[in-house]
């Protein structure tokens, strides 16, 4: 499928002629604007009707005779590579995704929809408050990024699906409208005529006259696929963002005015596409893992007296060498407290002779890095290097997350279940080598409670409910990460295990033949720890 236009270049002014060789007063005005450098936020006229367009979709547009408007001149609500050139190479709408594997996406999933005027309808995520009105840093809803790249909130993306073949679909994004004086609080906005020329949208439409316009896309079609809950109870139906919840009462009419089947989830289609990560996407969490491990191992060199000093630099690492920032909250616990999963209060001090285990990644380009290590917290002498104890339950759980990596391949023909099958009963028996002593009603399963690893991808646990049954294909990427946690209280274990904790995690791309560890710059090996530690 072919763009009507591939990336955003320069913004034309259009206007009707009204004689030969002359502007109109729209155009002349907006070009004395750019050459005094005040671009007007309206570039080119539009049409009386909200919904109507130049040609149809999968034409090129039209434009009219028109003086243009550098878009580096403009103002965008995300970046865009004239403006950011540092950030986005040219045809790209986010880092490392250009505006054709956008449109190849949403092209693949008016495909899956089953027939002819099927309707896809997504709602973007609110921006949300953390008191006041001083707002939490706002993340698009996924999948609406992924089919779209647009990341701003109060948005409606609809893909209708319009004929047989690939590229038959129509593409209508509803957003906000430029508005010069809002944006002096709020910082800037895209606007209608940047859903289309930077977004490719074959129609931009006013947020603000949803209620009026949806329907109008909804008449006609066969079945309706939204992720919006349509029959909230009050409690849920407030958790819904304020967007989506403009659009339910819209979808719940058109579906009752039919039948109530013609609603159906658009979660596991969407799930079909996402799971199986594109080269672009592989090389965006690839350089999401390189920096993240990179941070992983120069922490690893210095001395930390406290969990807090920790996270700031991995953090501050992640910002600095190119990532957006974390991917989540990380866990930095020092000694028993990693024996709590998702430990994430990360305010104690680090005593000398414990380990500290970190989960952190960051983000880049949307994509993340989902890393676990752990290695000595010791400030000199015999503290920088592991215990015996220490080592001997860390090169445990290493040669088994090893072997787990390693199956991490298409002609294994393995599913995620079995890799945790297998992984456990490694773990099993490498334990009762160490003395751990499972005949007394103990399974592992009490000393490793999770399961060994998780789909990763635009989110930390991505393609929410795409199973981990379904058999590895290459472009899938996952994590590895067992994990022993002694507790420190329980006598059935050994008492010089008590209170470790050891999880070793990397993010892995399946390949046909071979893992491809996304994360390898994180070190992992013993000897390799000890002599950060010691330098």
């Amino acid at each position: 499928m072919q763009l009507p236009q591939a990336a955003l270049r320069h913004v034309s002014v259009i206007s009707r002629r009204q004689g030969p060789g002359h502007l109109g007063a729209a155009a002349a005005a907006a070009a004395r604007s750019a050459s005094a450098g005040q671009v007007k936020p309206s570039w080119r006229t539009c049409s009386s009707s909200p919904l109507a367009r130049a040609g149809t979709p999968g034409q090129r547009r039209s434009y009219a005779t028109a003086t243009t408007v550098s878009a580096a001149q403009l103002e965008f609500g995300q970046p865009v590579h004239e403006t950011h050139p540092h950030i986005l190479k040219a045809g790209e709408i986010t880092p490392g995704i250009s505006a054709q594997e956008y449109a190849d996406r949403r092209a693949a999933l008016a495909l899956n929809l089953p027939q002819d005027g099927d309707v896809a309808v997504l709602a973007s995520a609110d921006l949300l408050y953390r008191s006041g009105a001083v707002f939490f840093p706002f993340r698009q809803e996924t999948n609406f990024m992924y089919l779209t790249g647009f990341l701003e909130p109060f948005s409606v993306a609809v893909i209708r699906r319009t004929g047989p073949n690939l590229g038959d679909l129509s593409f209508h994004l509803f957003c906000r409208p430029k508005d010069p004086r809002a944006e002096q609080w709020g910082g800037p906005w895209s606007g209608l005529q940047a859903a289309e020329d930077v977004f490719n949208a074959d129609v931009a439409g006013d947020i603000s006259q949803l209620d009026t316009l949806l329907p109008q896309l909804l008449q006609g079609a066969n079945r309706t696929y939204t992720d919006i809950d349509l029959n909230s109870t009050a409690k849920r139906y407030h958790q819904q963002s304020t967007t989506a919840r403009a659009v339910a009462a819209t979808v719940a009419h058109h579906a009752t005015s039919r039948n109530s089947s013609s609603t159906r989830p658009l979660q596991p289609l969407v799930n079909q596409l996402r799971a199986i990560k594109s080269p672009a996407e592989i090389a965006n969490m690839r350089q999401a893992g390189r920096v993240s491990g990179r941070a992983l191992t120069d922490a690893m060199r210095r001395a930390w007296t406290d969990e807090a000093q920790l996270q700031a630099f991995l953090e501050y690492r992640f910002h600095s060498d190119g990532c957006s920032g974390p991917a989540y909250v990380p866990v930095v616990a020092g000694g028993a407290r990693g024996c709590k999963i998702h430990y994430v209060h990360n305010t104690a001090q680090l005593a000398a002779d414990e380990t500290v285990l970190v989960d952190a990644g960051g983000e880049y380009g949307g994509y993340v890095a989902d890393i676990t290590r752990v290695w000595p917290t010791g400030r000199g002498g015999g503290g920088n290097v592991f215990s015996a104890p220490q080592r001997d339950l860390y090169e445990t759980v290493l040669r088994v997350q090893r072997a787990g990596v390693s199956l991490c391949r298409a002609d294994a023909g393995l599913t995620l279940d079995q890799i945790h099958h297998t992984t456990a009963q490694a773990l099993r028996d490498e334990l009762k080598q160490l003395g751990f002593d499972f005949s007394m009603s103990a399974g592992i399963d009490v000393l490793f409670p999770h399961h060994v690893g998780h789909y990763v991808g635009l989110d930390v646990h991505d393609v929410p409910g795409y199973g981990r049954s379904c058999v590895l294909r290459a472009g899938h990427c996952v994590t590895i990460e067992p994990g022993v946690y002694v507790p420190v209280d329980d006598e059935r274990w050994p008492k010089h295990f008590r209170g470790l904790a050891v999880r070793i995690e990397d993010s892995v791309c399946v390949l046909d033949d071979a893992p491809l560890n996304l994360t390898v710059e994180a070190v992992k090996e013993v000897v390799d720890i000890e002599a950060l530690r010691n330098k």
